[in-house]
């Protein structure tokens, strides 16, 4: 399979390394917007870039029908538009948070926690913890919206917010600090006792080789997906 890099830095050098090991080509290697000759006629995009580029490149390779698999966070106020993209230029497009096995199944894990507190909703405050390191552009992670989300759906708050949750408003807390790779927390507290399940990330490579699995998984697919479908979840 030929996959071309749209964003080379950490995340897109490992996933460089790991898709070579697992016999693919990487056909290109970009920091710049993608155009007509610079990504070499690839298979598949991977996109990890920033969140003031991702639409547009994006939107360049669904609208020259070629598959894309995204990881860039901090742009998702503009994910609905890139979806009617999709499903108008019959292409494909994949879109996670966090591609790690590891926080993928957490994500069930935590809307299962949700479910079952639903019933004792008035004896527990519930709060969400983030920690990356300080290179990292948007507040708070995608991957604490997620949780977030997955929350938002089994109980009865509207929306999350940053910093503490306040009345029907879910609260995340946003640390950055040193090279934490990625650290997420949801914790429920009552007068009496305390749940808290945590996903502790050691490095990047669980999100890589995550992002590589979607770009195997996605090839000759149509449609808008996430890391759910590829995994079975």
């Amino acid at each position: 399979m030929k996959i071309a890099l749209v964003g080379y830095g950490k995340m897109g050098q490992i996933i460089d390394q790991i898709a070579q090991s697992r016999g693919h080509e990487v056909v290109a290697r970009l920091n710049e917007t993608p155009n007509g000759e610079n990504l070499n006629q690839p298979d598949v995009v991977i996109e990890f870039s920033s969140p003031d580029s991702a639409y547009d490149n994006i939107k360049f390779c669904l609208e020259h029908k070629i598959p894309v698999v995204c990881g860039t966070t901090g742009w998702l106020d503009r994910k609905s538009e890139i979806e009617e993209i999709c499903k108008r230029e019959n292409a494909a497009f994949l879109y996670g948070s966090n591609f790690s096995l590891g926080v993928n199944l957490f994500f069930a894990l935590n809307e299962k926690l949700a479910q079952l507190i639903y019933p004792f909703r008035e004896n527990y405050q519930c709060q969400l913890e983030e920690i990356h390191h300080i290179h990292k552009l948007d507040a708070p992670s995608g991957t604490a919206i997620s949780l977030a989300q997955g929350i938002i759906e089994h109980s009865n708050f509207e929306d999350w917010k940053l910093d503490e949750t306040q009345e029907n408003r879910l609260g995340i807390r946003a640390i950055r600090e040193s090279e934490v790779p990625g650290t997420h927390s949801v914790n429920y507290r009552s007068e009496v006792d305390e749940i808290e399940i945590k996903h502790t990330a050691f490095n990047r490579k669980g999100f890589a080789l995550g992002a590589v699995i979607a770009a195997e998984w996605i090839l000759g697919k149509k449609g808008n997906f996430t890391m759910k479908e590829v995994l079975g979840l």
